[in-house]
């Protein structure tokens, strides 16, 4: 979800102002995703390098990730979602851990539709978290298999992302999803997210539907030399 801060600077106004349309956003397009009939959508809302900014500009996304549970967790949990929080524990001020147990225990017997959010989220971070409860639980290493591994990664019971859609004209992954995503197709887009419609939601998916999958094979019309 990329380009809040572009957003409120083109406005001459401060980046927690873009934050801040950005929660905005997410809101209509959580609701926007169900209608349409997608099951999982996943949000990369703060990941382990964003610590990196000034300690206000966290602050405030901590601020907001508090307003948008204190304002939407009800209903939220009224329409059957279920939420996850992927990402690492450590280091999460006491108050907003807090906040990551109660959503994902008020909401852990909904299934309608799955909501993550990926918090304190690096793709590499999580492999190493997953190989380190493989080695405490006594996975034997020599036979170790990638079903194995999946089974340790904060998405064990989700299914991986079809669909990865980044705004604001960046082309990377950014430590995002960095398993699951191995066979993911990728929409890149220069819209802010603040800006980001249903329409625009819908411009990707007819982008995605259209492409031929294969997934390292070949599909029964090709040809074979």
């Amino acid at each position: 979800m990329d380009g809040n801060g572009r957003w409120a600077q083109a406005r001459h106004r401060p980046r927690v102002f873009g934050h801040q349309a950005g929660v905005k956003t997410v809101k209509q397009i959580v609701e926007d995703a169900s209608e349409i009939g997608i099951q999982y959508l996943t949000l990369y809302s703060f990941s382990t390098e964003n610590w990196n900014r000034p300690k206000a500009e966290v602050g405030a996304l901590f601020g907001l990730l508090k307003q948008y549970v204190k304002s939407d967790l009800e209903r939220l949990h009224k329409n059957d979602v279920r939420i996850r929080i992927l990402g690492s524990r450590t280091g999460l001020p006491d108050d907003i851990l807090e906040i990551v147990n109660r959503v994902e225990s008020v909401t852990r017997d909904n299934e309608s539709f799955g909501l993550n959010i990926a918090f304190n989220y690096g793709g590499r971070d999580e492999i190493i978290r997953a190989m380190q409860k493989a080695s405490k639980a006594g996975e034997d290493m020599t036979t170790f298999t990638e079903d194995r591994l999946a089974l340790y990664l904060d998405t064990h019971d989700i299914p991986e992302p079809e669909l990865i859609i980044r705004t604001s004209g960046e082309q990377r992954t950014s430590n995002f999803l960095l398993w699951q995503s191995a066979y993911s197709e990728f929409v890149f887009t220069d819209v802010l997210w603040p800006d980001f419609k249903k329409e625009d939601l819908q411009k990707a998916i007819r982008e995605f539907n259209s492409r031929d999958r294969r997934y390292g094979g070949l599909n029964d019309d090709a040809e074979v030399a």
